[in-house]
């Protein structure tokens, strides 16, 4: 059980750590510190459960709409042919696939709010054809590498934050995260298909491939040539604009099926809310391991001894300045863009780190809270190689994000 032995990792490391701060250093607010790190992300688990719920009971309550009117199946019909190549085990024409595709289209639109909401509804339809209910399947690793990947085409919050950090051009780091985020989501995907023995190289999965990378293409010279003032507020409405058409479109059509839409809304409502309240213990769980090794200083003195072995081989260590964002993001979303922030005002928005900072946040996502929210949404306890293959992707993310920020900037 890869998550078990992580979890326990973090805490004896942190704790073997800390010992050492203690008798060597005489730090006496070590000990007090990791625990009220323990207590703080135990607090903050419980607020970001809270505060799904109410986005969860709302997105959940759509995906029945949806599901029920008929526009998940259409959904799946319109990219059935690609994912049934990489996702053999599923069904044809299954559910799963639709709501596979809400959340990868609504990560790509920085939505996050209904991204997870569709994540989960995935992942419980990926349980109910899953033979051992206590184990993770190949449909549902392959999902996840996917959105650990944090697949973004256009990274909206960042933009923002470098705007009211003073950068001069917010949207310069718009083509390396979107460079960096699709290394990362084909190297994961790469890396499972070999893992489970699914042939990528294939007319049908090429001309899928090809198809999004000319959409991408498009959206980049679109992006480029606007002014940069522009950049968030258009692209902001337009990602709106497509999701609420998308929930007149569950209600229209279920209007037609003539289904009772307050009712099936309500029936999905109450999904999500059992939903959220089931992940608070996976996610207290996650979250309190990693704010102890935060608190104990092990990332600091990775940081530190990172920074050292670059500088005995005359490698550029510019880089480095920005690594606090690489280290956090596969472990707290937060507390990477917390490490984003600090990075820009510390050496300025639009330096090198400051950008490679935000490359690095756009570039993949939190690994092991995602694994820990939609595995513990439906009670998977042996992930298998889920993990390993995150954090691979993870890396692949960051060390394309570091080759991208030198070339661009």
């Amino acid at each position: 059980m890869a998550l078990n032995y992580i979890w326990i990792s973090f805490f004896i490391i942190s704790f073997i750590v800390a010992l050492i701060k203690l008798i060597l250093l005489g730090d006496f607010e070590v000990f007090p510190n990791l625990m009220n790190s323990a207590f703080s992300m135990a607090k903050t688990g419980f607020e970001l459960s809270l505060g799904l719920t109410g986005v969860l009971t709302l997105w959940m309550g759509f995906m029945k709409v949806g599901e029920k009117g008929g526009m998940i199946n259409i959904l799946s019909k319109i990219v059935g042919p690609f994912l049934q190549k990489i996702f053999p085990d599923i069904p044809k024409n299954h559910p799963a696939f639709g709501s596979m595709l809400l959340n990868v289209t609504a990560t790509m639109l920085g939505l996050d709010n209904a991204a997870t909401p569709a994540g989960l509804k995935a992942m419980e339809q990926l349980q109910e054809i899953n033979n051992d209910k206590t184990k993770a399947s190949n449909a549902m690793i392959m999902f996840l590498v996917i959105v650990t990947s944090g697949l973004m085409l256009i990274p909206i919050n960042i933009m923002i934050y470098r705007a009211q950090l003073g950068s001069k051009n917010p949207a310069d780091i718009f083509i390396p995260v979107l460079l960096s985020t699709f290394t990362a989501c084909f190297a994961g995907v790469l890396l499972v298909s070999i893992i489970q023995k699914i042939n990528l190289f294939n007319f049908m999965v090429l001309s899928y491939i090809l198809s999004f990378i000319a959409i991408i293409a498009i959206i980049v010279y679109f992006v480029i040539n606007l002014p940069p003032e522009k950049v968030s507020k258009i692209s902001s409405l337009a990602a709106n604009f497509m999701l609420f058409t998308i929930l007149i479109l569950f209600i229209l059509l279920a209007l037609i099926k003539k289904v009772n839409i307050y009712d099936t809304f309500i029936e999905g409502a109450k999904e999500g809310f059992n939903v959220a309240v089931k992940i608070i213990p996976f996610l207290i769980a996650m979250l309190v391991a990693i704010g102890v090794l935060r608190a104990s200083g092990v990332i600091d003195y990775l940081i530190q001894g990172l920074t050292y072995c670059f500088s005995l081989f005359n490698i550029d260590t510019e880089f480095v300045k920005a690594l606090p964002t690489a280290l956090m993001k596969p472990l707290s979303g937060s507390g990477a863009r917390g490490m984003m922030i600090e990075t820009m005002k510390t050496y300025g928005a639009d330096s090198f780190a400051g950008r490679l900072s935000c490359v690095f946040q756009g570039a993949t996502d939190t690994t092991f809270y995602i694994i820990a929210l939609y595995f513990g949404s439906v009670g998977i306890k042996n992930t298998r190689y889920a993990i390993l293959v995150g954090l691979f992707t993870d890396f692949v993310g960051m060390f394309a994000a570091v080759m991208f920020s030198y070339l661009f900037f």
